[in-house]
């Protein structure tokens, strides 16, 4: 992790309460998402001004041409918006266009895990050779240890960038996927440390294709959309298309040989197969679908009450803030749960608060920079709305988040790719 910077405690604002009962077995046909009642307004003014000028400053750093952004506040109010254009010179972009969900696919395909687990399908502790064949000598990891991202694999996808550039369209196979990843050198021994990997879901979701007999893009349509209702998110087929019909363009700045980076005319990277990600990344939805689907995460809206998925956090590095902490397929970062992180063409961020049901949802379309950009500018939005005045009739619930919005904008500031014209 680059950049980090140590933070004081802030004031939060907000009240969320999110139960759902889901059957162990088969999943359920629908799966209710009780929050406090969200005041139907904008948020205030002044709250609005403070996001947008966040995601703008934003998208100069990354070189981004366009972002769709949504807050939620139960207490205050919502603002969802699309910024910027389709490309230098393109489409004014809306909020309602599709895009790549980049690593919340990880959060994703562990929902399956833990809700097979629950059903007693397999255990969390069964070694991960079990369930994926091709693995000897791998009995020493969990499928617990690949959600938590602990297992101490390597990872595939920074091998393969070079063939994803050259050939964004082409289509990959699970198992040379795995390959590359399990022939990677291992970072830690099993169990000894947080280290992020690609692998990990990857491995995860052949593990519940093969513990169910169905494919995973069946697995999350049945088991994560279609429950909570978002009908804009799916794993698609592994032929190369752009993430919706109505879709944000997406982009991959790169540096040149002398290490300036395109930020005028960066590569298009719209239309790619979800292949290369698969249950790591491959994941498309909207700006809505995220922001609930971060309330959902948050909460445990899929599982049982008494499920342990979050339980147990580890450290995310040695030189991360101490609150900066991972488990079960997502990130905790002080009183938030969440994901981020980068597909081609987009970089995203989406983290809920479970106790007050504030949601921030993000997606930046350049993959050039470095992805933590996705959870800096989360956390940005996260701490100015968490000051958001309480609409009339409504009480601003208290909390605290461990950083300020402006240590989160410094820390966009040193990685900057495209730093804005002085």
């Amino acid at each position: 992790m680059r950049g980090w910077r140590r933070s004081a405690a802030v004031v939060v604002a907000g009240a969320s309460i999110i139960a759902v009962a889901l059957s162990g077995c088969t999943p359920q046909a629908s799966a209710s998402v009780d929050i406090p009642e969200q005041v139907q307004a904008s948020l205030p003014d002044d709250t609005v001004a403070q996001l947008r000028d966040a995601v703008t400053s934003a998208m100069a750093i990354t070189g981004s041409s366009g972002a769709i952004v949504g807050v939620w506040a139960p207490w205050s109010g919502t603002w969802v918006s699309g910024l910027g254009t389709q490309g230098p010179g393109g489409a004014e972009v809306t909020a309602d266009m599709g895009f790549r969900a980049a690593d919340v696919t990880r959060a994703m395909t562990c929902d399956i895990v833990y809700e097979l687990a629950e059903s007693g399908t397999f255990s969390l502790d069964d070694a991960v050779s079990t369930w994926v064949s091709g693995l000897p000598g791998f009995d020493d990891i969990t499928l617990r240890q690949l959600c938590d991202g602990t297992s101490g694999l390597g990872g595939y996808q920074s091998i393969l960038a070079n063939q994803v550039l050259s050939k964004p369209d082409r289509v990959w196979d699970d198992r040379e996927l795995m390959a590359y990843g399990i022939a990677s050198p291992r970072r830690n021994a099993p169990g000894a440390a947080f280290a992020g990997s690609d692998t990990n879901y990857l491995l995860a979701g052949m593990a519940v294709e093969r513990a169910t007999g169905e494919k995973l893009s069946d697995l999350i349509a049945e088991r994560v959309a279609q429950p909570l209702g978002l009908d804009a998110t799916s794993l698609p087929g592994a032929a190369a298309a752009a993430p919706s019909s109505n879709a944000l363009d997406g982009y991959w700045s790169l540096p040149n040989a002398e290490g300036a980076w395109n930020c005028t005319e960066p590569a298009d990277f719209t239309v790619t197969s979800a292949s290369f990600g698969a249950g790591d990344s491959g994941a498309v939805t909207d700006i809505t679908d995220l922001g609930r689907y971060a309330q959902a995460l948050a909460t445990g809206a899929l599982l049982d009450d008494d499920n342990d998925r979050f339980a147990a956090p580890v450290p995310v590095s040695a030189d991360a803030p101490t609150w900066f902490t991972a488990a079960g397929g997502a990130y905790q970062a002080g009183s938030l749960i969440g994901q981020f992180g980068s597909a081609p063409g987009y970089i995203v961020g989406a983290f809920a608060d479970p106790s007050t049901g504030m949601s921030v949802a993000v997606v930046l379309n350049n993959s050039g920079a470095n992805e933590m950009a996705g959870a800096w500018l989360a956390w940005e939005l996260a701490a100015i709305a968490s000051k958001a005045p309480a609409a009339e009739g409504r009480s601003v619930p208290e909390a605290g988040l461990p950083w300020t919005a402006q240590q989160m904008r410094d820390n966009l500031g040193t990685i900057a790719i495209c730093p804005p014209a002085q």
